[in-house]
């Protein structure tokens, strides 16, 4: 995008506007609405710090607390989760703990696709002999061997290192199950210990000084059959308790994990279940140990610690009170789940997108296109267009911005932005490259002077300031977001620097000041379902970032020049008469959407589980199906039924 454009409903085509007359329409349909909670201020993780400040800042002055972002659709479960049992909803790990750590437990993630510069850490991890334990339902490439491509000698001779030292094909939704087993057997081994006179294999003294519902979780686990366990997770309880073993021997362990943890509808508990499981031992606030949530975006994580967050944090609304002189929305705000439903039933109005692709990266897109459609004004903040952008309203803007790579020049001068990364590390940034044309501005210049033009001078904020020079910006930061002292000192550091992280340090900031241990009676989704049923859960290829397809083909599957695919076990494909290269419709349970006539894969994936691609497969996910605690959609717990596609012609 190289100029600010509007639709032009008589030529079904975008044309060329100037920034005045942008920002002039954003203000007059928004200055005429008569609920500020008409608006829902969208944030892609790719916004930076300073971009994502402003905007919840222009949100709040406005007067709503509507903040869907695409954490919602990710890790939300995760910051729900991580925040009731530890008090902090992010990772506890540093990079340095993975020098350290005596094994690694990889959770529901393929980092060879999602997380390739994770690869190396955990090539070096398995090359000094450490365990590396993986729970997935599907066999990946990257997990079971890595060649490096720095290593010269790997790629000539085409070797390879090995990453899992123990592959466990769960269900799709079985994590629950199989984290339970996990501590069932390891609370076993810790009273046939007791009982041959040793002192048993959980850290007693971390859980008596440092946590709390140890009692309540012992029962629980007590209380779960085993034979109920296996059933639900796929795996038996020899497994299970190999597992175990390995969790025991191991003196500081690292539980990494991803969005196959996450996006179920007991999303949150499986999350608090691999909490529990590293409080037993006191794996959490020490040397090689913690937990390790694997986030995508740049910045997704920066963002909900400067504001973009519909549950206003008190430290926020305190704070902004103090520093800009106005109370901040009473009330939660709507996720991204609940927007596209106010946006579809037409109590929103208006969309302002900061980046991203919010339509297609959502679950059940037959009511989400009309949603958008329906919109009296959508803004969209963007590098370059995407099938969101398509879906036109009353009034639909594209406002183009410049990317990261690219120079940033303001009235004082040349401008950096920071970013927050998965372990919490704030790190700056300039550009190096010519914007695409005169016309492209920064996120937080459009921001600002969008601001300035919906509110003017409301509250005396100086957003011009603000767009001239991003110093104001941290400077700001620093007043209202605890852990940004001397920000604009600190960047300049090299590698940045790290905002504070209680749980490293065994402070645990929840109501009892203690770490809680989190019963789920639950067993995980899903697990009631008809013989002919299947779970299908959604993945990305390899050519592929979140909605952006960067080719068809997904090499490490054996997928080339095509997205509409399913993979299956060869054992359920046998049961429906299907062999690799036929066509198969998917229809599913939840919503009676059905794709039709997808070619299927055989696969190494769990029996009565399938795999399609995101966001293909989104159809097939109701907008209700969702994580109740975090509201994290369903995309990878999805029940459906395939039979044999007939084609015609």
């Amino acid at each position: 995008l190289t100029h600010p454009m509007a639709y032009d409903a008589a030529t079904d085509t975008y044309v060329a506007i100037s920034w005045d007359e942008a920002f002039m329409r954003i203000a007059t349909v928004m200055n005429a609405l008569p609920d500020p909670n008409m608006v829902e201020f969208y944030a892609s993780g790719r916004a930076s710090n300073e971009a994502a400040f402003l905007y919840q800042l222009f949100a709040r002055a406005y007067g709503t607390n509507n903040f869907p972002d695409c954490s919602n659709m990710c890790h939300e479960a995760t910051s729900v989760g991580l925040a009731e049992a530890l008090g902090l909803g992010k990772a506890s790990v540093s990079l340095d703990d993975f020098d350290h750590t005596d094994a690694i437990f990889s959770i529901g993630h393929n980092p060879g696709t999602n997380h390739p510069r994770m690869m190396a850490t955990l090539r070096n991890v398995s090359k000094r002999g450490a365990p590396i334990v993986v729970f997935n339902p599907m066999k990946e490439r990257a997990l079971e061997r890595f060649t490096a491509p720095q290593d010269a000698v790997e790629m000539v001779t085409g070797a390879s290192t090995p990453i899992a030292s123990t592959y466990l094909q769960l269900k799709v939704g079985g994590d629950v199950a199989a984290l339970k087993g996990v501590m069932k057997a390891l609370l076993e081994k810790d009273v046939a210990d007791l009982v041959a006179g040793g002192p048993g294999l959980l850290d007693r003294d971390f859980i008596a000084q440092h946590t709390t519902g140890f009692e309540d979780l012992a029962a629980d686990l007590g209380n779960t059959e085993w034979t109920d366990i296996e059933n639900a997770s796929g795996l038996s309880r020899a497994d299970l308790e190999s597992a175990a073993d390995i969790y025991a021997r191991a003196t500081s362990v690292i539980c990494c994990y991803g969005m196959g943890v996450t996006q179920h509808s007991h999303g949150t508990a499986a999350v608090q279940q691999i909490s529990n499981l590293l409080l037993l031992r006191g794996n959490i606030g020490r040397p090689g140990a913690g937990i390790c949530p694997l986030r995508g975006h740049s910045n997704v994580q920066g963002d909900r610690t400067v504001g973009i967050d519909e549950k206003t944090p008190a430290h926020l609304r305190t704070n902004i009170k103090k520093v800009f002189g106005f109370d901040v929305p009473e009330g939660i705000g709507h996720n991204a789940v609940e927007a596209m439903a106010a946006m579809a039933d037409g109590r929103s109005k208006v969309l302002i997108a900061l980046g991203g692709n919010l339509a297609v990266a959502m679950p059940d897109m037959t009511t989400c296109f009309k949603a958008m459609r329906a919109l009296d004004l959508c803004v969209n903040i963007a590098t370059k267009p995407n099938r969101s952008h398509l879906l036109v309203g009353k009034e639909t803007l594209l406002l183009p911005c410049l990317g990261r790579t690219e120079r940033d020049i303001q009235a004082s001068g040349e401008q950096a932005v920071t970013v927050e990364d998965t372990v919490s590390m704030v790190h700056a940034s300039r550009g190096k490259l010519a914007p695409p044309s005169d016309q492209v501005r920064s996120e937080p210049w459009i921001v600002a002077l969008m601001a300035k033009a919906v509110l003017g001078d409301r509250y005396g904020i100086d957003w011009e300031a603000f767009a001239a020079d991003y110093d104001c910006i941290r400077d700001a930061i620093e007043q209202v977001i605890p852990g940004f002292e001397g920000y604009n000192e600190r960047i300049k550091t090299p590698g940045g620097f790290r905002l504070p992280v209680a749980t490293a340090e065994r402070t645990w900031k929840t109501p009892s000041g203690k770490a809680a241990f989190k019963v789920h009676d639950a067993l995980g989704s899903l697990t009631d379902l008809d013989a002919d049923a299947l779970t299908l859960t959604t993945v990305r290829s390899h050519d592929q970032f979140n909605t952006t397809i960067y080719g068809h083909d997904d090499r490490y599957r054996g997928v080339f020049g095509r997205r509409d695919v399913v993979f299956m076990n060869t054992a359920d494909m046998d049961a429906r008469g299907l062999v690799t290269g036929d066509h198969a419709d998917i229809e599913s349970l939840s919503s009676g959407e059905v794709l039709k006539s997808f070619a299927v894969f055989a696969h190494d994936i769990a029996r009565g589980c399938v795999a399609a691609y995101y966001p293909e497969a989104n159809v097939l996910i109701p907008l209700a199906a969702h994580d109740t605690r975090s509201g994290t959609p369903s995309y990878k717990s999805v029940p459906v039924r395939i039979r044999k596609a007939v084609r015609h012609g």
